[in-house]
């Protein structure tokens, strides 16, 4: 593997050093592009030559550079939403030109997107990439009336959830812990707020919102799904700013401005939730001290040091209590931190260098001592989990001329694995029980090429090369093999000090994308890629909970490894005002985590002998259009696919749906404009049942029914389809000087569908003869939302 990584380098010196011969009167501009209203950095902005297809686009920091010919030159700046600027640009040596662009005063319906061509899909290399806009997001019918980043991307081809209120989602026939999701490139373990209702995420924080779904860049990896890759805002440097809103749900504040104008800026971002507030003249007894709300605090400071030299720290806390009473208990939460310095070594190359801290923790409490009666000893137990690591990630990235650029760094993280310790009192007795600590660390290195010979063509390669070693101090467990589908017993212990090697995994991870333009305006790409994961989560629900495990890879628990293949075609409108594109994929996992049947989740040391690794595959068509600019915007997606397991020893080792399988998902989404201050959107959505295990027999007993699966298959039924319609209405008021507000009324499941999270069986309990199936919903009727947005 190596050999070939060296190879694999040596071509791509080779091409710079052919580059460099043929460049030898070729000189670089580059520079920053920003916002010229509050200094943002601005991604993806098309920096080219006027008239030619010479050109680039600005990186995840603003960044680019261009090399040309020595001479004069008319360099254009564009980007939808923006003033285009020209200007005259004597090359004689290398130059550095900062750029600052003003948002155009123009209505969406009257620019012009041809400035725009370099970053729409058709001209891209990049397949099963979506790009979600804030403004855009911020108008799409929400749950309670806010704005939610993952409700959002469920409206995209090829992610899905297996029901309202699910905790993640799911990408091409993927677990949901299988998604690598970041927010200023520190992972975050649980997304979502309040048992998944409302992501982490805090809108008047987020710039930028990019989901990859395959076809991945080498510098991403320890996920086989998806990688959610979330930027949050660098603040205004030019004046100060306040913003949030208030609902009848929650409220939010965002406050930025300059520390230092066009040099430092801080952003500071709040939320906190209020149900419990609003329950509590409502609540008696035991209930009156009932808890359910959420907050989270998200903030951000940059310093530019000089021309070459930016310094950014970020950094995210967030907690979920909820409770009944003093009985039972629950708080779960996030905490990252992320440094960044941005280098220009030259006009070509690039360094960022990222540091972060992410832990993810959580807390379960049972408490009987108000109810206990007279004699009875009081009991409580709580249960503590988390998942720590540290990170580091030097990327580099070296423009060789406007047709070639390379991408290359090294990534390791470190991570500590809390299990669970649990803590039982009893009188005046305690009990603990402590799982084992468990540390691994993930090392990489990868390489890519971007080549784009000409207009028609162009081409992404690499590698990943990624190592995982499974750390003590610990105990290792080995087991016995016996039939499949029947726990493991023990065979032997082994300890092993601090940091020493237990266990340790290598791979080659190759990446490839291409694209070929069949005309200015159609586009068909292809991509291949090998992704590796050495972290799961044990979850014996198909929508993982705030209180799962986290494991890493051991000695009997093997890593992921996915290999993903996408062929697509891209439609660009000649007057850019809608795209249609569709793609299709077939994606094989193996060594998924699966479990026996009775599997033992809670405080077990020795779990591993509960689990059994699986064979997946998936495959699919996806279909997408969207119309991006007018009074009328929007997007419908369609999504066709099949996502398959097989264990040995489960389901008679024959191919079964997983749980989150979809044969058929549509989204529609609209937005019109009514006026300049009132907009109207609607969101439906209608998607197959999700596959679940059913009984086809019983078994009785002293008048009881027990059910009984006599074919020992899985997830061989399916649930009713799921669909649902929301709308939203948007007001914006007047200005008054620096003042803008907004009202947004919105309902949610307009039609008051029933959608079934899942259906269980039951006798009757007025006539114990008669069976009945039961419906469970999460939501089951119109919910309304009201929330005021400010600006001043």
């Amino acid at each position: 593997m190596k050999t070939r990584l060296l190879m694999l380098l040596g071509i791509c010196l080779l091409l710079m050093q052919v580059s460099y011969v043929h460049a030898q009167q070729r000189y670089t501009i580059s520079g920053y592009v920003k916002d010229q209203q509050n200094g943002e950095s601005l991604i993806g902005i098309t920096v080219a030559k006027a008239g030619t297809s010479l050109g680039t686009v600005t990186n995840e920091y603003g960044f680019y550079s261009l090399t040309l010919p020595a001479g004069d030159h008319e360099i254009q700046f564009s980007y939808i939403g923006y003033g285009t600027i020209k200007m005259n640009v004597s090359l004689k040596a290398n130059k550095t030109l900062d750029m600052k662009l003003e948002k155009s005063s123009s209505q969406l319906s009257t620019i012009t997107v041809s400035g725009n061509k370099q970053e729409k899909a058709v001209n891209t290399l990049t397949t099963s990439l979506n790009r979600l806009d804030i403004a855009q997001m911020k108008k799409m019918p929400t749950f309670m009336g806010e704005v939610d980043v993952l409700r959002s991307i469920q409206t995209l081809p090829g992610v899905n959830t297996v029901g309202e209120g699910a905790n993640g989602f799911n990408v091409r026939g993927g677990a949901a812990d299988e998604n690598l999701i970041l927010l200023d490139e520190a992972p975050v373990y649980n997304s979502t707020h309040m048992l998944g209702f409302f992501s982490v995420f805090n809108p008047d924080a987020v710039k930028t919102i990019n989901l990859i779904k395959g076809g991945f860049p080498a510098e991403y990896g320890g996920r086989t799904s998806s990688v959610l890759d979330i930027r949050m805002k660098d603040g205004n440097n030019q004046k100060f700013n306040v913003n949030g809103g208030i609902s009848n749900v929650f409220s939010r504040v965002a406050v930025e401005g300059p520390l230092k104008k066009d040099e430092s800026s801080f952003i500071i971002a709040a939320r906190r939730s209020y149900i419990d507030i609003l329950m509590k003249p409502f609540l008696k007894g035991d209930m009156k001290d009932t808890k359910l709300n959420f907050y989270d605090l998200t903030a951000k400071v940059n310093y530019k040091l000089n021309k070459n030299n930016t310094l950014f720290a970020s950094g995210y806390l967030g907690r979920d209590v909820f409770g009944f009473g003093t009985q039972v208990n629950m708080n779960w939460g996030n905490k990252t931190a992320t440094v960044r310095w941005n280098h220009v070594f030259t006009n070509k190359t690039f360094l960022n260098l990222t540091t972060f801290y992410s832990n993810y923790d959580y807390t379960l409490d049972f408490n009987n001592e108000s109810q206990k009666g007279a004699g009875e000893e009081s009991q409580r137990y709580k249960w503590t989990s988390n998942i720590i690591n540290y990170g580091v990630k030097p990327a580099f990235t070296y423009y060789i001329n406007t047709h070639n650029s390379v991408h290359f760094g090294l990534q390791g993280l470190y991570y500590t694995f809390k299990p669970g310790t649990g803590t039982g009192v009893e009188g005046d007795e305690t009990s603990v029980k402590e799982l084992t600590q468990q540390h691994g660390l993930e090392a990489a290195a990868y390489l890519d090429h971007e080549w784009k010979p000409s207009d028609k063509f162009g081409v992404q390669y690499g590698v990943r090369l990624s190592s995982y070693q499974y750390l003590g101090k610990g105990t290792a467990y080995y087991y016995n093999d016996t039939t499949p589908g029947i726990r493991r017993t023990l065979t032997g212990t082994k300890q092993y000090g601090a940091n020493e090697l237990i266990k340790a995994y290598s791979y080659l991870e190759p990446r490839i994308t291409a694209r070929y333009a069949l005309t200015p305006n159609h586009a068909v790409k292809a991509s291949y890629a090998r992704t590796t994961q050495f972290m799961h989560q044990l979850s014996n629900t198909a929508s993982p909970t705030p209180l799962d495990i986290w494991t890493p890879s051991t000695n009997n628990i093997k890593p992921q490894v996915a290999d993903q293949y996408t062929i697509g075609y891209v439609y660009d409108a000649p007057s850019g005002v809608f795209e249609i594109s569709g793609e299709a994929f077939y994606k094989n996992m193996e060594n998924q985590l699966d479990y026996i049947d009775n599997a033992n989740l809670e405080l077990n040391q020795q779990i591993e002998a509960d689990l059994l690794q699986s064979h997946s595959r998936s495959y699919g068509l996806e279909l997408m259009a969207k119309k991006e600019v007018g009074k009328t915007t929007g997007w419908v997606s369609y999504t066709l696919s099949r996502s398959e397991r097989q264990t040995t020893g489960i389901s008679k080792d024959e191919w079964f749906l997983n749980r989150y399988d979809r044969t058929h998902n549509l989204n529609l989404v609209i937005t019109h404009e009514l006026s300049k201050r009132t907009s109207l959107s609607a969101n439906w959505v209608y998607a197959s049942g999700t596959p679940a295990t059913f009984a086809d027999s019983r078994l009785e007993f002293q008048d009881w029914d027990i059910p009984y699966n006599s074919t020992d298959k899985r997830n061989n039924y399916r649930l009713p389809s799921f669909h649902r319609l929301d709308m939203s209405l948007t007001l914006k008021g007047k200005q008054l000087r620096r003042w803008k507000g907004e009202w947004v009324f919105s309902l949610y499941n307009v039609y008051g569908r029933r959608n079934a999270y899942t259906v269980y069986f039951r006798q009757n309990e007025d006539d114990p003869s008669k069976k009945e199936a039961v419906r469970l919903s999460i939501i089951g009727s119109i919910i309304p939302g009201i929330t005021y947005n400010f600006k001043f």
